[in-house]
């Protein structure tokens, strides 16, 4: 016999996680429009290599010191004021961007671009764990992820034909595409749905503290850190470079990371429901072991067929991990108190991971080869799936079908 639990994809998302759905993939098509021409922007300053790549690391890099003062803010003011703030300092920062006059005016207003972006990112998971249903975080997390990389997938095509009109473009259209972003949050999400009824008790936010005596949430900051290195950092930065070197033609990067982000949003169809129905555990497992497997096979290839067949494998790996990862967290803080230092620390320790492994992983590229460079990035995702064979499942139990 078995219990009728209703199960979480009977429970329609509410309007307001839909409106953040959609401000996201607003946010991720203009990030999209200057992903593609930023370097050669950044080289017209009469930079090298280099340089340009600085420019391009200074907004991670930003976004890392500054989250820990993300949290904070979220903690005192309120989720749907530091979103917007946030979206308006990024917008503010490229538009400064299209302006800029010398080199170091570009990396100064970029870096600030990453001190808004951290504002609006934690924000958003917060009012997420804060609006999406319990039984429905999985689900949640999927449709906010899949609007993210379907924006990301258009962008640099649009960013691409905008170029054409000068390279100064794409950073105008994407700070307008932020500041219609913002006026959508702060028209259609009303901060008094955000908070508890007067008459309710005040829950004080969730320190740090507490949450690291969760066995879920210490085993998440090691799969984020995991994620970070493996899906945005190895997968961006290094996989386009074996690509190339195993076809020696340009055109095969775009195709591997294309095919990567496609298993990522076929696998977001599915994984967000499947992790409200199994739990959150079982999907961050799996996650972790594809990803192993995709990435980490993925430099003993050489031919153009399996090159492309695991890059789109090991975008399976991520399309499982990020919506149950996500949901987890969401679970450990829950609904009723603030978690912004919380979500802040798992935001730090993804982007870690997205900065360290391009450059460590690089390293050992060069001087061991491509072959070790993914073997040790598949030992990563490996390592991290350690602390969470003994994490306990967070998944509420009325997500889920379980036998009498």
């Amino acid at each position: 016999m078995r219990k009728k639990n209703a199960p979480g994809a009977r429970i329609p998302i509410p309007s307001e996680i839909w409106v953040l759905v959609a401000a996201a993939f607003l946010i991720a098509l203009g990030y999209g429009l200057v992903a593609p021409v930023l370097p050669a922007y950044a080289r017209s300053f009469d930079v090298g290599v280099a340089g340009a790549s600085v420019v391009v690391s200074a907004f991670a890099f930003f976004r890392l010191v500054f989250a820990p003062a993300g949290g904070a803010l979220v903690a005192k003011l309120g989720e749907r004021p530091v979103y917007l703030v946030g979206l308006l300092i990024v917008a503010a920062s490229s538009l400064a961007t299209a302006f800029a006059q010398s080199y170091w005016q570009l990396l100064l207003v970029r870096g600030l671009g990453g001190v808004g972006s951290t504002m609006f990112t934690v924000s958003a998971m917060a009012l997420i764990v804060r609006l999406a249903p319990p039984g429905i975080r999985g689900r949640v997390s999927s449709a906010y992820a899949s609007s993210f990389l379907v924006g990301g997938m258009v962008g640099p095509l649009a960013g691409g034909a905008l170029a054409g009109f000068g390279l100064r473009v794409p950073f105008v259209v994407y700070a307008v595409a932020l500041v219609i972003a913002a006026s959508v949050v702060g028209v259609r999400l009303s901060g008094a749905r955000l908070r508890p009824d007067p008459g309710a008790p005040v829950q004080p936010p969730m320190q740090l503290s507490e949450a690291l005596a969760s066995s879920t949430y210490r085993a998440s900051l090691v799969s984020a850190f995991a994620n970070g290195w493996c899906n945005f950092g190895v997968r961006v930065a290094i996989l386009p470079q074996l690509a190339v070197a195993i076809h020696d033609d340009t055109w095969v990067a775009g195709v591997a990371l294309a095919c990567a982000a496609v298993g990522t949003a076929l696998t977001l169809q599915f994984s967000g429901r499947l992790a409200d129905q199994v739990g959150r555990r079982p999907m961050v497992l799996a996650g972790l072991v594809v990803t192993a497997l995709g990435l980490g096979a993925i430099g003993l290839v050489t031919g153009l067929a399996g090159l492309l067949f695991l890059s789109a494998f090991s975008g399976v790996g991520a399309g499982l991990l990020n919506p149950a990862q996500q949901a987890a967290v969401a679970d450990v803080v829950g609904q009723e108190r603030s978690g912004g230092k919380v979500l802040a620390t798992f935001q730090m320790a993804q982007d870690a991971g997205a900065i360290l492994g391009p450059i460590l992983i690089g390293v050992i590229a060069d001087q061991a080869g491509y072959e070790w460079a993914f073997v040790a990035t598949g030992a990563i995702a490996l390592i991290a799936v350690l602390p969470w064979l003994r994490a306990s499942e967070t998944a509420p139990p009325t997500a889920l079908t379980t036998p009498t």
